[in-house]
């Protein structure tokens, strides 16, 4: 049981996993963000064009 318990304590595997998951999300959240003030600065360009062309 003291053997299970210590191999246990130096298994990292789930950190790193979990690790991984966190950068995943951050990289995530940063494309969502990215993707919105892009989408907003897009929207921007096409009501100048409309409003430039008197539709």
């Amino acid at each position: 049981m003291i053997e299970l318990t210590r191999r246990f304590v130096r298994d990292e595997r789930a950190a790193t996993a979990i690790e991984y998951s966190l950068i995943a999300a951050g990289v995530a959240s940063a494309i969502v963000v990215a993707v919105n003030a892009l989408g907003v600065n897009v929207k921007g360009m096409w009501t100048s064009i409309k409003t430039a062309l008197g539709s």
